[in-house]
């Protein structure tokens, strides 16, 4: 394995992620739907947003510590959920969940993972929090949630942009399939990624955990293709999320909040926090990126619910930006796939640390002290 200090941003972690994994599921991680403008806009957003330099402040003492949704946390990061994260790296989930509980801040896990709810959460001393689809099958989405409060998930976050899949032609061209179909083109990417290919073959871990075995009749790849395709549902509606809270007796999140008129809607349903967030650009292509809405929704939202983003943060200056920005915490999915696929749980680790790192010295360039009391007035505004 490569030194870990040698990867100094998240820009080197995932140079060697797309050395390492398998093109399928590279391209899964770091893609958008249609022409990818959405995706490259969450990125190209923040970096546009300016710093207000300070000088000759007192920033010897630092701190980064904060609370999402009454939870402590290192920094006011949590782990997006991110479908497949068990096959950019064996294991993935696990590995994860392990390296954010560890550092201090949250891991949440998809509904279409690789590692099942048990399994992970079997894993770690703090379990999970765990992020649902609605689904067609309502029975099945009880149980779901039956069993992430069984093993004692300390959020559940459910996601809204979902309910009809965004055209994500990478995933199409690349035929997309968990585990991998053995065609010779996919038989000889794997041949040329040994340190992929070696730890997979040594896990049971590799298709998807939550659903394979708990729905009657999915017990194999063939059973599961024919039921995740017609199980995405585009009736979901705002009595459907009223349903799932009531379904649910701990912190609820809503994600996948684009719109002030949708961010009333969701406080009225009565949540711990919204995530801003167009699915990393993977959904709706053509709409505006996760940061330009963010402070629209935060002047909406007030101090009614947290409001975090999630989206197109590379680095702990992005995260500053967003904070600055009107949100109080944030989510980080490619930056710790990166990670995951480059070095494993390390990788994922060495990420953190790499945010963790940016966003302190931002903070002091920009003359604070304490992470909670970044607000608009960090911005250089013409």
């Amino acid at each position: 394995m490569s030194d870990l200090a040698s990867f100094t941003c998240i820009e080197d972690l995932r140079r060697q992620h797309r050395r390492r994994v398998p093109r399928m599921f590279y391209d899964y991680a770091d893609s958008g739907s249609w022409t990818e403008s959405t995706y490259r806009a969450n990125e190209a957003d923040l970096q546009r947003i300016r710093l207000r330099q300070r000088v000759a402040v007192d920033i010897s003492l630092r701190s980064l510590a904060s609370k999402m949704a009454g939870v402590d946390v290192r920094m006011p990061v949590a782990l997006a959920p991110t479908g497949l994260t068990g096959m950019q790296c064996a294991d993935g989930e696990i590995l994860a969940a392990r390296a954010a509980e560890r550092f201090g801040v949250p891991f949440t896990l998809s509904t279409m993972s690789i590692c099942s709810l048990e399994t992970v959460a079997a894993a770690v001393s703090t379990p999970p929090w765990f992020q649902l689809y609605v689904m067609r099958d309502r029975d099945y989405i009880r149980r779901l949630i039956g069993r992430a409060r069984d093993v004692g998930c300390g959020a559940l976050m459910l996601t809204l942009d979902l309910s009809i899949m965004g055209q994500r032609h990478k995933d199409i061209r690349n035929g997309l399939s968990t585990p991998p179909r053995m065609t010779l083109r996919n038989l000889l990417e794997m041949a040329a990624k040994p340190r992929w290919s070696l730890p997979m073959l040594g896990t049971r871990n590799r298709t998807f955990g939550n659903v394979v075995g708990h729905v009657p009749g999915v017990e194999s790849l063939r059973t599961l293709g024919a039921w995740s395709s017609e199980q995405l549902d585009p009736s979901l509606d705002w009595d459907d999320v009223k349903w799932v809270r009531d379904q649910w007796p701990g912190r609820f999140i809503l994600k996948g909040i684009m719109d002030p008129v949708d961010a009333e809607k969701a406080v009225d349903i009565g949540i711990d926090a919204m995530v801003v967030s167009n699915h990393g650009g993977r959904q709706l292509d053509g709409a505006p990126s996760s940061i330009a809405v963010l402070p629209h929704i935060a002047q909406a939202v007030g101090r009614r619910t947290e409001v975090w983003m999630d989206g197109g943060i590379r680095g702990g200056q992005d995260i500053f930006r967003a904070l600055a920005s009107g949100a109080s915490a944030t989510l980080v999915g490619r930056a710790f796939l990166y990670g995951l696929g480059a070095a494993g749980e390390a990788g994922v680790t060495r990420s953190l640390e790499i945010l963790q790192r940016e966003l302190d010295l931002t903070m002091a360039f920009c003359g604070f002290t304490d992470v909670n009391s970044i607000d608009g007035s960090a911005l250089w505004r013409e």
